[in-house]
């Protein structure tokens, strides 16, 4: 048998806990005929098929089997749910001596028998009474239920008839609800639904019944018919590793996490890490299934914890973001992956559909992209996965040295015109273009300038020879000078229609593969685009005889041309034979007739140069007339992407009201334009920088309408020392046009509220806090609005436990049912009190370089799992007895 694929493999390891949606008060088909509510039915075994049916079409797959003191009623419906692959709460609704109907759930492992002596224990021995009353009040049904029992109890319909708080009264009711061994009731809808006088008790807010720990609501109203499981009230989802009263018991302590009413929005899909799986290296022949919320990996030093999360980042192509990181994760890749390690990894994407897509990369070679059908991809881990953010041990804190950086991360919460960055890049294109253009052009201006200069010299010259009569003598050969231009201007004139005809025909004739029917063949609509074909056929034979018939005319034109050229020619010999023969009589008067004709032909070639130079600065003046309007583009275009970046800080200061404020400055960032200044200016400018430093703001425009003016200018608006001033203005003017088209990037500023919890906030920007403060502003902002998920090494580090708990903690909570975070720590407050839905344990034998670590299967899962739950007490706890030491020391 072929052996199974890594990544299969670890898709059949547990990810830990997940959302069951579940219906904790069904009744059996006896409750129902006692009740004479039987309905359609005549038999328990239709009832019982019925009610699974229901379930499956609901996707309920957990139910609790709850009649009135009874148990052996809902063994039928148990044991055929069971079969039918439904985890079954047994139990049963009790209803204790002072009125109030209490769930008593127990784990699905616990017999008919036991659960029947426990009915014992409450006063009851006879199934002939139709709902019998319990020897027990609410109080002591609980604390049995919760300390002898092992079971977990409900407060069944709370808010109606037989319910806690419709019931009891006075103190009795406040001592019920207020006891440590109730932690759930049940209501029909959300507690906003429920009626007025008892909402605020619902919701923790009245004073004598106020808990320390809110009563969770579910919903589980009776289901007596599959009608009633299709009803809202009579479900909800609960999550949990594994199907038990611990899985019930950790959900009801932490509903936040654990609990979605039916009236709960369904959380969105989100990009998710699936699975990975190691061939070689330090992890070979482990393999991780994720959960989509939190994971976190816990184990001592070197078992492997820093290797996972630089694994996924090496996989993906993810640059570290600073020096040490990046130190940090080529010493992973190449000490513990080591050469020739294979990692995979599965990514699942949800928009706009459910894909999977499979990454593998062997050090030290490139990515490669597989689709789901195992077809080669020619496109970047990144394009598939974008978002993705992996930091290493410290890096966080590294990342807050970099106001750029700091910058780049709060752009994550912009809402961006996808239009923008192509017009960006676009018009920046075309500000480069332009300054090209106009460069050329002052060039060429230049040019035809230092030649029109010596056109004065030679006409001074030219007036002599005309003083001494040669103009006369020399006449006709002096027009042949000007007739000569006109033949060879003829020429000139013909050579712009030659260069796009010789275009035209190098696109002829048009391609028309596209169109062909193998192109259209699978297109729903290829009965409408064949007509396109006719009409590019035509197009064709029409530029055809277009591009022929324009060549004609050339041809024609040339011809016409040759012929004239040919008389003139023959004109031209003739002048110039009487040329030569004046020419040897003006030797023998000492006169040089050639220096004439050269003089004249010199002044023909140079007075079209005037008309060239009014045209060329017509051009100049077009370009930087277009160049204005682009400029005037550019800057509107970066003002629009600054707000996007004000809205964004606005939006993630009030999300994070009372722990961090961030604000933005235009253009804070100058850093490009000392660079610039340096570069192409040079010299001694670090007082002009240092002066250009202190304004809280500097429009570039501005800079560079100063400089134009002069150094007085710069002077007067900016204090730049003279010498400075002097030496700006005498750089080219490409230089000033650059500092237009710099992009000053927008500066961060960030500041944490350092007060305890309750007291006045205190507000410390960034550059003011520690290490650990810094990196606890910033990982706040990292938790926040992504739908990418989020990895991290040790986020505890330089971290104190007050800002853990109070900030990172439920921050994280309310962000993973959004998007997935891998986290490896030390601290305990992440799994636990981030309530993590995947935890794994990791050990390892040997150092990294020659041992390997190990993920036993026993140590994946959630805190309701009693092996996980041990090994996070052992390893971040420090073991029962430390804790509990600490418990009494503190006083607790």
């Amino acid at each position: 048998m072929a052996e199974l694929d890594p990544l299969e493999r670890a898709r059949m390891l547990p990810s830990g806990a997940r959302f069951y949606r579940c219906a904790l008060q069904v009744n059996p088909f006896e409750y129902l005929k006692r009740h004479n509510k039987t309905g359609t039915f005549t038999d328990e075994a239709t009832y019982n098929q019925a009610i699974i049916a229901a379930c499956r079409e609901h996707d309920i797959e957990v139910i609790a089997v709850t009649d009135h003191y009874r148990v052996r009623t809902s063994e039928g419906l148990r044991l055929a749910a069971q079969q039918a692959g439904l985890a079954v709460f047994p139990g049963f609704e009790a209803v204790t001596k002072d009125g109030v109907h209490l769930l008593c759930l127990f784990n699905p492992d616990r017999s008919a028998e036991q659960l029947e002596r426990l009915l014992g224990d409450c006063g009851v021995h006879d199934d002939d009474q139709e709902s019998p009353i319990g020897d027990f009040d609410a109080l002591e049904l609980l604390e049995r239920a919760h300390s002898k029992w092992q079971g977990i109890c409900v407060a069944a319909h709370v808010a109606s008839e037989g319910g806690l708080l419709r019931t009891l009264k006075g103190q009795a009711r406040i001592q019920a609800w207020k006891s440590s061994d109730l932690q759930a009731c049940s209501l029909p809808g959300p507690v906003d639904d429920a009626p007025a006088e008892l909402r605020p008790i619902l919701q923790n807010k009245d004073r004598q019944h106020r808990r320390s720990h809110p009563i969770t609501v579910i919903n589980a109203q009776d289901a007596n018919s599959p009608d009633d499981l299709a009803q809202p009230s009579s479900s909800c989802w609960i999550k949990m590793s594994q199907v038990s009263v611990e899985g019930l018991r950790q959900a009801f302590l932490d509903p936040e996490s654990r609990i979605r009413l039916a009236t709960d929005p369904i959380p969105e899909g989100h990009i998710e890490l699936a699975a990975i799986a190691w061939e070689g290296g330090f992890l070979d022949g482990q393999g991780i299934h994720f959960n989509e919320n939190l994971n976190v990996l816990i184990g001592g030093r070197g078992t492997g914890k820093s290797t996972i999360l630089e694994s996924i980042r090496y996989v993906l192509g993810l640059t570290p973001l600073g020096d040490e990181a990046r130190r940090a994760h080529e010493g992973i890749v190449r000490g513990v992956l080591r050469s020739g390690t294979k990692i995979s990894l599965l990514v699942c994407t949800h928009s706009p559909a459910r894909c999977e897509y499979r990454i593998e990369r062997t050090v030290p070679n490139p990515a490669l992209v597989r689709n789901e059908a195992g077809d080669l991809l020619d496109v970047a881990p990144a394009e598939i996965v974008p978002r993705v953010e992996v930091y290493g041990q410290h890096e966080i804190a590294e990342l807050t040295k970099s106001p750029e950086k700091l910058t780049r991360l709060l752009d994550r919460f912009a809402q961006r015109d996808p239009d923008l960055p192509p017009r960006k890049a676009e018009l920046a294109r075309k500000l480069e273009g332009s300054r090209t253009k106009i460069n050329d052009l002052r060039k060429d201006i230049q040019a035809v300038d230092d030649r029109l200069a010596r056109l004065p010299g030679l006409e001074e010259t030219l007036r002599r020879f005309q003083q001494a009569g040669l103009e006369e003598r020399l006449q006709e050969r002096s027009t042949l000078v000007r007739e000569e231009r006109v033949v060879t201007g003829a020429d000139e004139r013909l050579s712009p229609f030659r260069e796009p005809l010789d275009l035209l025909r190098r696109e002829l004739p048009i391609d028309l593969t596209f169109l062909s029917p193998r192109a259209l063949d699978d297109l729903p609509g290829q009965t409408i685009l064949a007509d396109l074909r006719p009409v590019f056929e035509q197009l064709n034979a029409e530029m055809q005889a277009a591009a022929t018939k324009i060549e004609e005319a050339l041809n024609t034109a040339t011809d016409g041309i040759s012929r004239t050229r040919s008389r003139w020619e023959e004109r031209q010999q003739a002048v110039l034979a009487a040329y030569e023969k004046i020419l040897r009589e003006l030797q023998k008067a000492h006169v040089d007739g050639e220096e004439f004709i050269r003089l004249r032909r010199q002044i023909e070639d140079l007075r079209p140069l005037a008309e060239r130079r009014k045209s060329l600065v017509r051009d100049l003046d077009e370009l930087e007339h277009h160049r204005r309007g682009l400029l005037a583009e550019w800057e509107d275009l970066l003002a629009t992407q600054f707000r996007e970046l004000e809205r964004a800080a606005k939006r993630v200061s009030r999300k994070l009201t009372r722990h961090v404020r961030v604000q933005v400055a235009f253009a804070g960032n100058r850093e490009p334009l000392y660079v610039l200044l340096r570069e192409e200016v040079g010299g001694r400018l670090a007082e002009a920088i240092e002066t250009l430093h202190k304004p809280d703001v500097l429009s570039l425009k501005a800079l560079a309408e100063a400089w134009r003016e002069g150094a007085g200018a710069l002077i007067e608006r900016y204090a730049i020392p003279r010498s400075a001033a002097e030496r700006l203005v005498a750089a080219p003017v490409e230089t000033v046009m650059h500092v237009e088209e710099l992009e000053l990037r927008t500066t961060t500023r960030i500041e944490l509220n350092v007060a305890a919890e309750g007291q006045e906030p205190v507000w410390r920007v960034l550059d003011d806090l520690s290490t650990g403060q810094k990196a606890t502003a910033v990982l706040l902002l990292l938790l926040l609005e992504s739908d990418a998920p989020l990895l991290i090494d040790q986020p505890e580090d330089d971290l104190d436990n007050r800002f853990v708990t109070e900030g990172v903690v439920p921050k994280m909570k309310e962000e993973k049912r959004r998007r997935q975070f891998i986290f490896s720590t030390h601290n305990a407050n992440i799994p636990v009190l981030g309530d993590a839905e995947l935890i794994l344990g990791l050990r390892a034998t040997g150092e990294a370089g020659q041992g390997y670590a190990e993920i036993p299967t026993e140590y994946m899962g959630s805190i309701d799992g009693k092996p996980v739950r041990d090994l996070v007490e052992e390893l971040l706890e420090g073991g029962e007895a430390a804790f509990q030491m600490r418990r009494m020391k503190y006083g607790f």
